[in-house]
């Protein structure tokens, strides 16, 4: 505020505080400023302080804290408030990328294969395999890791590489059966376009699988979920959904 800080307002912003569902413990002050403007003081969650209920409870915290009046401002920091920034911005990223990253891919084929529908049943199953690939590791690391949670980054990185990569595959069978369909029919053409293109879009999905697979030696927990998705969606995209689904 303007003037130095009185207990009162201290009082009044640890009383706000505390109408915060588990909030926890909190602490006298621990610090003030020079010009006694500012006073800070610390609160203790009783859970994992990474965890989704800690990171909505820091923006209860907030809310609680703004309405102390315009004469007093009430800041929340820690590992906790950074995390919940942190989710938050993954989230608004994801609203705005996943959709870009699918409008450009639905123009790309169309242009490629001159077609409306092929174009949508190919985007849509690359996010039904996203989502089958993403749901399998997440049930693979809580269950058999046993992690609690997992970086806010990694459903839109997993996103933006299985995507890419899996239309990548896409665009290399369909503009080879769009050849092939022209001369001896689209049944044919599907059936030989996919035995001209198996061994290599194989042998790519095998190579880039293992690159990948090698982040998931690496004992950061970021680029071990990222290695794992990708090792594992890759493979998927070459065996099943190239090879089957798509055909």
């Amino acid at each position: 505020q303007d003037g130095p800080i009185q207990d009162a307002d201290v009082a009044a912003a640890q009383e706000a505080l505390r109408d915060v569902p588990d909030i926890g413990t909190i602490t006298e002050p621990t610090g003030q400023s020079e010009d006694g403007q500012a006073v800070a003081f610390n609160v203790a969650f009783p859970d994992d302080p990474y965890s989704n209920a800690a990171l909505d409870r820091t923006d209860e915290m907030r809310e609680a804290l703004a309405g102390l009046g315009p004469e007093l401002r009430g800041y929340v920091g820690g590992l906790s408030a950074v995390m919940a920034d942190y989710r938050d911005g993954a989230q608004r990223d994801a609203t705005l990328v996943v959709p870009l990253v699918l409008l450009v891919i639905f123009l790309t084929l169309i242009a490629l294969l001159r077609a409306i529908v092929a174009p949508l049943y190919l985007i849509g199953s690359v996010i039904l395999s996203f989502f089958g690939i993403f749901g399998v590791c997440l049930v693979f690391f809580t269950q058999v890791l046993g992690e609690t949670g997992f970086d806010p980054s990694l459903p839109i990185f997993a996103f933006i590489f299985l995507v890419a990569l899996g239309v990548d595959y896409n665009i290399f069978l369909m503009d080879r059966v769009r050849e092939e369909a022209k001369r001896i029919g689209t049944q044919r053409g599907a059936l030989r376009a996919l035995v001209a293109t198996g061994p290599v879009i194989t042998s790519a999905g095998i190579v880039l699988a293992g690159t990948f697979a090698v982040l998931a030696m690496l004992p950061i927990d970021i680029l071990l979920e990222i290695g794992t998705v990708v090792a594992f969606g890759v493979l998927v995209d070459t065996f099943i959904v190239r090879s089957m689904l798509v055909p």
